[in-house]
């Protein structure tokens, strides 16, 4: 039998949602353009002395949403607040199940008062378009979905400048003094005639506090025009064009979590929605990896404490999972913290995997330079030999020298300077995945760190 939706997927596997997810056929999520334009070293450290330029053009889903009950579909929907969200402004949108645990974020945009674009791996979108439909809202939903899953030319072209010198650049390209634009808000300026819409965000360092980037977006077949005078204007200050190798690796200097497990595949609440989700969607095939295994997939569900995003939640407006995270604002949070993994283990671990046999202590291949092997990837973390957290997103960046991650601590345990061991590779020898060859699992050391390795 053929499983029609997400329900009936879990339904054939007996219920057992972690067996179906951690043996999931799919592997890392798909950044589906040019590798490298030079090298992904070269890439990466670009982004902290000069500038690079991503075209994030394909990766990503955007769904549309316009119509009179727009803003207040996304009050209700999201724990931000959105008193004066409208036209050209921008959030991290966060939204969260009736028991207070993540479903999904992603950024939207104020394209206009009564239109809205919500963009990310495709998780929060489908959520919302959910609601959307089954809630009696005034609101249309226009799906442009990524390139992997669309057969459809995109609607538009979207491009990020990030580093020391993006701002010159673009004005450079632009041939006139920038608007000025403040952080999280959009503004409006033309290169070679094209109308250019872009949100001031970064992708490197910590929120706020590291070099302005722009996120451009404008009508797709003019993107072409848009890259060359990009590339032209930024040839004499270094600007490197970066490819999908590198792209990944930003989030770990940011701190951004990419892929928290939904908190949709249990529960009655989420049966409906579970049966709208067809086979194809993410939600269906989230490989989780990692040596972390947990009896329960709600045992992998966090709040929006646990990832940071506990500053973005507003009580003082009706919203799905407003009563479940009051309950949970004064008990215990996890804290989001990065790891910074022992160079002369990682050598070993690395050696291991290459020039061992199976069988013979080969160990699981790290990766370079983004290092997960599936959609999420969960690792044990200890400390003095006690469980202390899950370690989620690994990678190797130039700028921190070394192979790091970004975790979801104890909060005992998230102090700087702490040191704990993260244990590399699944047990038994590895699951079904396509991606993960037999191995056994490695010890690598790794200290704890509160704030930004680069």
């Amino acid at each position: 039998m053929t499983a029609a939706n997400l329900e009936q997927m879990i339904h054939e596997a007996g219920g057992d949602v972690v067996g179906m997810l951690r043996n999931a056929p799919m592997g890392t999520f798909a950044f589906p353009y040019q590798p490298e334009y030079s090298n992904w070293r070269d890439e990466q450290e670009a982004w902290a002395t000069t500038a690079v330029l991503f075209d994030q053009s394909t990766h990503m889903t955007d769904v549309y949403f316009k119509g009179p009950d727009v803003k207040r579909l996304f009050s209700e929907a999201a724990v931000n607040d959105f008193t004066t969200f409208g036209r050209n402004r921008a959030k991290q949108f966060v939204g969260v199940s009736e028991d207070g645990y993540v479903i999904g974020d992603g950024i939207l945009f104020g394209l206009e008062d009564d239109q809205y674009s919500l963009v990310g791996t495709g998780v929060a979108g489908n959520w919302v378009a959910y609601r959307a439909q089954t809630g009696g809202y005034d609101v249309e939903v226009t799906f442009d979905r990524a390139s992997v899953i669309n057969p459809n030319p995109r609607k538009i072209f979207r491009f990020q400048i990030q580093g020391p010198s993006a701002l010159q650049i673009v004005e450079k390209a632009c041939d006139s003094t920038l608007p000025t634009i403040k952080f999280f808000a959009m503004g409006e300026f033309t290169i070679d005639g094209v109308p250019i819409r872009a949100l001031n965000h970064t992708m490197i360092g910590q929120p706020g506090l590291e070099h302005t980037g722009l996120e451009m977006i404008g009508p797709l077949d003019e993107g072409a025009l848009v890259w060359s005078a990009l590339v032209e204007a930024g040839a004499e200050f270094g600007l490197k064009q970066a490819g999908g190798l590198a792209y990944p690796t930003t989030a770990l200097e940011t701190g951004w979590i990419p892929f928290p497990v939904p908190a949709i595949y249990t529960g009655d609440a989420m049966k409906d929605y579970r049966e709208h989700l067809d086979p194809m969607t993410l939600e269906a095939n989230y490989a989780l990896a990692g040596s972390q295994v947990l009896p329960r997939i709600e045992d992998y569900y966090v709040t929006p404490w646990d990832i940071g995003y506990g500053r973005l939640i507003h009580f003082d407006h009706d919203f799905i999972g407003r009563d479940a995270l009051i309950n949970l604002a004064d008990t215990a949070h996890a804290k989001k913290v990065w790891l910074w993994w022992n160079p002369q283990d990682c050598a070993r671990v690395l050696a291991d995997s290459l020039f061992k046999k199976p069988g013979q202590g080969r160990t699981k291949y790290m990766s370079q330079p983004f290092t997960d092997y599936a959609v999420s990837q969960n690792d044990i973390v200890l400390a003095a030999r006690q469980p202390a957290g899950r370690s989620t997103y690994c990678s190797y960046t130039v700028n921190i020298g070394s192979f790091a991650s970004i975790a979801v601590m104890d909060a005992h345990y998230a102090r700087d300077g702490v040191e704990v061991t993260v244990i590399w590779g699944e047990p038994d020898g590895g699951t079904a995945k396509p991606g993960v060859e037999r191995h056994i699992q490695a010890e690598i050391r790794a200290n704890v760190s509160t704030t930004p390795l680069a």
